[in-house]
């Protein structure tokens, strides 16, 4: 979604940049240059004049290679650097306003075409540690930007207009660059400055879209999560996105929304406001859902819940016994304790004294044992590690933490079939974590 979603920073980067020209060209003619050749000003006047800006890339292309070291150099990149964005020559009008760069670090246009360019190409980058680099010189030139003086004799009302199109670009691009770096805070700050910064109607189409998404998802990403922000966000985004991305979007944020809230209750009004305003409302909240039960509760319920307790599965009781309060794990123990019976598990550890099994699902899964079988003679056989074993055993003792159930004088059932003990000897297995 993010690498379709950048094509379009081009397309409204691009016109913030090329309202520019007019204003820096409205601010400088207070300081005129004076071209002395004659021929040379003939050159230059003919290039500025072109009708189209193909022939003006060209005459400004030969002016330069022409005189290379002329007074108006920069001011003839600048007219280079303007006709292949207005042509759409993206790497041509990169590399220009890279030379623009050279001649005057501060140039704001150059610094800003250059941020959204290379912005725009890292979000072609399928491999991230490929995209990294240009979001990084981007964000350099950005950060620039922000902080480029006005140049000499410029007007200062004409600047500050040109510095108020570009300021929400600098701010994007900072913004993609921390969220790469997973430096969500500085991407979060950003983004909001970004659009905060944006005329209205800016704020609902292309890259005014796809940073409200990005912020969005920067809140989600964040630890601890802010699931409020992050559900407004991706809401707003929905609503504006066209397909296939607002569907895409319209999932997202319905997730995190179920996620928080419990359900999609509600949902719709949310959007409803975010659609209607960048900001959230003050005092705006979703209700959260309420916190599931806790262990100790569940293992209460079980309890309460069951007319006889030695009725109750054996892996309820192990749950009890490893999460109730004393008094509702020592109802369940009176049941157990000095009873024999079968028990079968995985095979965590075996020697020929002990056996520890893991017996419950979750036991299982983690590859940990719950259960120790102590035996009542030493096993002439012992069995696979990995494998199912039955066992008949009487409850001894158990152990809260960790969660433990011992039992005494383990016998393997004649159906069992082990392997031989001096196969198995150096064998002892400790259970993987």
């Amino acid at each position: 979604m993010k690498k379709v979603l950048y094509v379009t920073v081009l397309a409204l980067a691009s016109s913030a940049i090329s309202a520019a020209p007019m204003m820096l060209a409205q601010s400088s003619n207070q300081n005129t240059i004076t071209i002395k050749d004659a021929a040379e000003a003939n050159a230059y006047n003919s290039a500025i004049g072109q009708p189209t800006p193909q022939a003006k890339a060209a005459a400004a292309e030969a002016f330069l290679q022409q005189y290379p070291d002329s007074v108006v150099k920069k001011q003839m990149l600048e007219v280079l650097m303007d006709a292949y964005t207005q042509t759409g020559n993206t790497d041509k009008a990169l590399a220009t306003a890279r030379n623009v760069l050279q001649v005057d670090p501060t140039d704001m246009r150059a610094l800003a075409l250059s941020a959204y360019v290379l912005r725009a190409q890292a979000g072609q980058k399928s491999n991230p540690a490929d995209a990294q680099p240009l979001l990084d010189e981007a964000a350099q030139d950005a950060q620039k930007g922000l902080t480029s003086p006005a140049p000499t004799g410029a007007d200062a009302a004409n600047y500050s207009k040109m510095k108020a199109a570009v300021t929400p670009l600098f701010d994007g691009v900072i913004a993609a660059d921390a969220l790469e770096k997973k430096d969500y805070p500085t991407a979060i700050k950003n983004f909001l400055e970004e659009l905060q910064a944006m005329p209205p109607q800016q704020q609902v189409a292309g890259p005014g879209i796809q940073d409200t998404y990005l912020l969005g998802t920067a809140y989600v990403q964040e630890k601890p999560q802010d699931l409020v922000n992050a559900v407004w966000y991706l809401a707003r985004a929905a609503a504006y996105a066209p397909e296939p991305f607002k569907d895409q979007i319209q999932k997202a944020a319905q997730y995190w929304y179920k996620k928080y809230h419990g359900g999609t209750d509600g949902f719709d009004d949310v959007q409803a406001q975010a659609k209607a305003s960048l900001m959230p409302p003050s005092g705006f909240t979703i209700k959260p859902a309420p916190p599931p039960p806790s262990p100790q509760e569940l293992a209460h319920t079980a309890v309460t819940s069951t007319p006889d307790l030695k009725t109750m599965a054996l892996t309820d009781k192990e749950f009890v016994l490893a999460n109730g309060t004393p008094d509702d794990a020592s109802k369940v123990w009176d049941t157990m304790k000095d009873l024999t019976t079968k028990v079968p598990g995985k095979v965590i550890s075996a020697t020929p004294d002990s056996v520890e099994l893991a017996v419950s699902d979750d036991a299982q899964q983690s590859n940990k044992a719950d259960f120790t079988i102590n035996m009542k003679k030493p096993l002439k056989m012992l069995p696979t590690i990995g494998s199912t074993a039955n066992f008949i055993a009487t409850f001894d003792s158990y152990t809260q933490n960790p969660p433990m159930i011992i039992m005494k004088d383990g016998e393997a059932p004649a159906a069992t079939k082990p392997h031989a003990v001096h196969h198995t000897t150096t064998r002892h297995h400790t259970n993987p974590q």
